[in-house]
């Protein structure tokens, strides 16, 4: 194992944050209604446990470590598989219990992800919500991000427009640890700087519309133009979650506030902007309580 950048641990901390304060919300909006979330309530559980968005991310955190910043697709499938059979109670999809139940049967993965869904493979956004650390461990090389972002990607979801909102969340993470000490890009600028990058796709049309909205756009309507993840899929989730994290470079506490106000996959669409956000930031300006009610990351060595 080698030590791992700064940048990478403060991504892999705000995705955590990010993904188990947006997953107290489903409990809270079904038990109180959005009043609670128009009140910021903080969510009153003693333990904010996160969901399989941070077991995988600290897979890849793993991979990545023991890799030296590579990634080996066999490896990579058997530890998702392996940190799946330790914990199978981490919010997975439908379609992953089955991915990852075969993987760990000992089928071979290419096989299993080229057949689902009638051979055009998962578009779902479980790759994206993982791969913000790997942007801020490759930020140097932003080829280096978009290739290893793909090979992690196509380990679980191979359909191209996973593999693009992959891409667009580990370029993001990228350009937020690029920026580390210095002004932070606005909005718009940082948002076409993602959708130059990626292939064309309509995760990069989501991008480009949301680098094109109003100043003053709310919530609200950047969750109805963009989409906040009901779908689940890559190009519905994506561009509105770099959407919130563009919008809050400099403040993870206010981006994770903004991001759930769209409800939609919140645990999800938390997590890729804080782990965008944070791979500038760090986490350290949350609030204590926060800190103390966040469930720890277990080791990564």
């Amino acid at each position: 194992m080698i030590k791992l950048p700064a940048a990478v641990l403060d991504s892999l901390s705000g995705l955590a944050f990010g993904d188990a304060f947006g997953d107290r919300w489903f409990g809270i909006l079904r038990r109180e209604g959005p009043a609670a979330l128009e009140a910021r309530i903080v969510p009153p559980e003693p333990l904010w446990q996160w969901s399989d968005d941070t077991a995988q991310a600290v897979v890849l955190v793993r991979e990545l470590a023991e890799g030296a910043g590579t990634i080996d697709q066999d490896r990579f499938a058997r530890r998702l598989a392996e940190a799946y059979a330790e914990d199978t109670h981490r919010g997975y999809g439908a379609s992953m219990h089955d991915v990852l139940r075969r993987f760990g049967a000992g089928e071979p993965w290419r096989e299993v992800v080229a057949g689902q869904f009638d051979g055009q493979g998962s578009w779902g956004n479980g790759a994206a919500m993982r791969v913000a650390p790997l942007g801020a461990w490759h930020a140097a090389d932003l080829d280096a991000v978009a290739a290893r972002a793909a090979e992690q990607s196509v380990v679980s979801h191979h359909h191209p427009e996973a593999v693009a909102g992959a891409v667009a969340v580990a370029l993001a993470a990228a350009l937020a640890t690029r920026s580390r000490g210095g002004p932070a890009p606005d909005r718009p600028d940082f948002l076409r700087a993602v959708a130059e990058l990626l292939p064309d796709s309509d995760v990069r049309s989501g991008v480009r519309v949301a680098s094109r909205m109003p100043a003053r756009a709310s919530v609200r309507h950047a969750a109805e133009v963009l989409g906040s993840g009901y779908r689940m899929s890559g190009p519905d989730t994506v561009p509105y979650a770099l959407w919130c994290a563009a919008g809050h470079l400099d403040d993870l506490h206010e981006g994770l506030w903004s991001t759930v106000a769209g409800r939609g996959d919140i645990d999800t669409t938390c997590a890729i902007a804080g782990g965008v956000i944070a791979a500038r930031t760090g986490v350290a300006a949350l609030p204590p309580t926060w800190h103390a009610a966040r469930e720890p990351l277990p080791p990564l060595g």
